[in-house]
């Protein structure tokens, strides 16, 4: 069995539960596989138990019977390979686009970790098998449509078993990462040297009873979250900043006041970002500036980012305990029972991939408003109405507010949550189902969409700060406004903007902008007691920014302006 990715990365399966690290790096940056030796045995050792249950003349659930609605129905032995083919066959029903390879290799190596727990009844041909076709950057081809999250995600578990049976279509990635054309699942386990696999009893259902499909995509979508989450605090910081904003609402002792982690973390990243600036020195003078309070979207930043990093935080306990789980019905307990049993239910993903979709609505809304804010000339305390050039002749980047505030109505609608949308199937046996996929698919539709937003913001904020010269911004806000410049023109007559959009979608996305905010905050400041700033955190509320508190207090007036 020969391998076609490069190897970054070894991770071996089936000697502890896989980190959330080792799943991005297999799905994403090509890491190969090891089966660890002592897995095998244990795959061996139950393999013997459903092979003397398959010779028992009493019926065993998944083993000498149909499945689901068809329970009660005794398969003869010598019809059970059939069994095992036709239900790999039937559940591969997918209709609509093709799923991401990144997804479908998620869904490859999650069952394969399952599997080789022993706790599923295969052989160990079955196990090297898929090993081997992660290896080889053989990736079924996947459709968006069909999985319930009722046994687990049924039709896109399939549609990968039915590849590894030799049937259907993939497309292999190659060394540079990308996907190949379509091909016959046939020719490319055959061009890698990986027999097709016949299933026997019970191989069947391991292969397709998980919830491997909805959690693979939330451990993507944490990853992913937890860049945009630190990335989405720099954005504020520089919206503050060019917007005259104090950072006194987010000193230390103020936010000791509500205990809330997340909160915490978010107002140490602001104080941070905002220390040594010029522009912030220059109005903290109650004789310059005489607003008493900024608006919400900036001076509860924070509270809203906050409150994300604990949802996703809260996201990562549920994840880290599924990836411990071995989900499968029925399954081999450690005691040598087979057992019936409803673990492969998604409820308890579902529901946080749910959540994780409100958090990224609310939060890309905060953001957008901030954008909103910079452009308007009643609101964005000095500035051009759109930061236009010449106002009248130029329209600045009003247009990207409205791409901003579309994607906000959009991931709105996405922040519906899916999980309370059962639907019966299978005769009303799976009359529950958990909507697990539905709900992950539309949190990776969301994560887009922040990034996309939090771009607009930074470009916004970017051009901004360029129009307070001759005052500079703090350290770490100038690196992120000096990187946008490196994809985006600054303030000047009007250009095609669409393309500085798409750059710094990517420099959000890949870590860009926070990398470079972050690590001018660190080197510019010591770290004061209790602040973070080591880059790369494993929780949401981790990140990377050094501190720079600050003590002056606001003066409060009217109600209105308490509040």
């Amino acid at each position: 069995m020969t391998t076609v990715l490069p190897a970054l990365g070894v991770v071996t399966v089936g000697d502890a539960p896989l980190r959330p690290a080792d799943v991005v790096a297999v799905a994403r940056h090509g890491a190969h596989v090891d089966i660890a030796p002592a897995a095998l045995g244990r795959v061996a050792e139950t393999r013997a138990l459903v092979e003397g249950l398959a010779d028992d003349p009493e019926p065993h659930y998944g083993i000498s019977t149909g499945f689901g609605a068809l329970a009660t129905t005794f398969i003869a032995p010598e019809r059970r390979r059939q069994l095992q083919a036709s239900l790999i066959r039937s559940h591969a029903a997918g209709t609509g686009p093709e799923v991401e390879p990144e997804v479908v290799r998620v869904l490859q190596l999650l069952r394969l970790q399952t599997l080789a727990t022993g706790r599923t009844g295969v052989r160990p041909v079955v196990v090297e098998t898929y090993a081997a076709m992660l290896n080889a950057g053989i990736t079924p081809i996947v459709r968006e449509y069909g999985s319930l999250g009722c046994s687990g995600d049924l039709a896109p578990l399939s549609h990968v078993a039915l590849a590894a049976m030799g049937e259907g279509d993939v497309r292999v990635v190659g060394h540079d990462g990308e996907p190949g054309p379509l091909a016959p699942a046939a020719e490319a386990l055959a061009a890698a040297s990986i027999p097709p696999l016949e299933l026997l009893e019970k191989e069947g259902l391991a292969l397709i009873n998980g919830t491997d499909g909805m959690l693979g995509m939330l451990l993507l979508a944490l990853h992913d979250l937890r860049v945009l989450l630190d990335t989405a605090d720099v954005a504020a910081a520089m919206s503050i900043e060019s917007l005259l904003g104090t950072d006194a609402v987010f000193a230390a002792d103020l936010m000791a006041l509500r205990p809330q982690v997340g909160q915490a973390a978010s107002a140490a990243h602001l104080r941070g970002l905002l220390a040594g600036s010029d522009i912030m020195a220059s109005h903290r003078d109650p004789a310059v500036c005489t607003r008493v309070q900024d608006a919400y979207s900036l001076r509860c930043s924070p509270q809203v980012h906050g409150a994300a990093r604990d949802t996703a935080d809260h996201a990562g306990l549920i994840a880290e305990r599924e990836l411990a789980a071995s989900v499968d019905n029925p399954v081999i307990t450690p005691d040598g029972r087979v057992e019936s049993n409803g673990n492969f239910h998604g409820a308890p993903v579902a529901y946080v991939l749910d959540f994780l979709a409100i958090a990224v609505a609310d939060v890309a809304s905060i953001s957008e408003r901030r954008t909103d804010r910079a452009l308007d000339v009643a609101r964005n305390q000095g500035l051009p109405p759109f930061l236009a050039d010449e106002v009248g002749v130029d329209s600045g980047l009003m247009i990207a507010q409205y791409a901003a505030a579309g994607i906000v109505s959009e991931l709105k609608r996405l922040a519906v949550p899916a999980s309370v949308d059962s639907i019966p199937s299978s005769a009303m046996q799976e009359d529950h189902v958990s909507m697990g996929w539905a709900a992950a698919r539309k949190l990776r539709r969301g994560i887009d969409g922040l990034a996309r937003v939090l771009a607009i913001e930074v470009l916004t904020a970017a051009r901004a700060l360029d129009l307070r010269a001759p005052l500079q911004p703090g350290p770490a806000t100038r690196a992120a406004r000096d990187l946008v410049r490196t994809v985006a023109e600054g303030p000047g007559r009007d250009h095609f903007v669409s393309p500085d959009i798409e750059a710094l979608t990517e420099l959000v996305l890949s870590g860009g902008i926070r990398d470079a905010a972050f690590g001018a905050a660190a080197s510019d400041r010591a770290p004061a007691p209790g602040d973070s700033i080591a880059s790369g955190d494993t929780t949401a509320s981790g990140g990377a920014a050094a501190p720079g508190d600050t003590t002056t207090s606001e003066k409060t007036t009217t109600a209105e302006e308490k509040r």
